[in-house]
């Protein structure tokens, strides 16, 4: 319970809405390493988050991670397991194909031809530091619940389904993924289904119920 605790309050240090705009996604990228909180971990496994000049990496002795692929399909080191990238939570995927642009020429016509896709995607409010390999499992699966034990990353406590384009998240990062969802769709008019909207609405309570309880402790 009072690891749950800790990585859920160190969890929340990462997300915390913002009025700030930008219209850049790099631009984005930029102020929140510049800003990161001395104490951020990453979204999906709660890994301690350290600073390499202008780069992120994540710290595996402290929260258990563990590479699903140490090397890639080509045998080279799987870069992308050694470093922290900002986590789309509404994947580009999810919010973008939403959008007439993307119907016409997706992401790249996006970026060029739609402001309102360019404030989406530069959202400080929808992006999360994460380990890279993650990030990239995660793609644009939905979130969801999943049986059986976490066991792909570790000791992360993270699942994906790939066959089933399912990713459950740990029980800590639950209620910033569903805020993430709130915010776009009262920003932005996102749309989800009703079926997510249900699940995102259980996680917040869930979360309530938690906070409820580390008060009377």
């Amino acid at each position: 319970m009072t690891r749950l605790i800790l990585a859920l309050l160190a969890c929340c240090v990462c997300f915390s809405v913002s009025s700030k705009d930008f219209t850049r996604f790099s631009t984005a990228k930029k102020h929140l390493i510049k800003t990161l909180p001395h104490n951020a971990k990453s979204l999906y496994c709660g890994c301690d988050i350290k600073k390499q000049g202008k780069k992120l990496v994540p710290d595996p002795t402290g929260c258990g991670y563990v590479p699903r692929n140490t090397f890639t399909r080509s045998g080279k080191v799987n870069k992308r397991a050694l470093r922290i990238e900002w986590e789309h939570i509404v994947s580009a995927w999810e919010f973008g194909h939403q959008l007439q642009c993307w119907q016409n020429g997706g992401r790249k016509n996006c970026r060029k031809v739609s402001e309102k896709f360019r404030k989406m995607e530069a959202d400080i409010n929808n992006l999360a530091p994460a380990i890279g390999e993650i990030n990239a499992d995660r793609s644009n699966y939905r979130f969801g619940m999943l049986g059986g034990a976490a066991t792909q990353y570790g000791q992360c406590d993270v699942k994906v389904n790939f066959k089933q384009r399912v990713v459950e998240p740990p029980f800590y990062a639950r209620k910033q993924i569903a805020d993430a969802y709130a915010y776009m769709q009262k920003t932005y008019g996102l749309k989800i289904s009703k079926q997510q909207q249900k699940l995102f609405n259980a996680w917040q309570k869930q979360d309530l119920a938690l906070k409820s309880t580390i008060q009377k402790m």
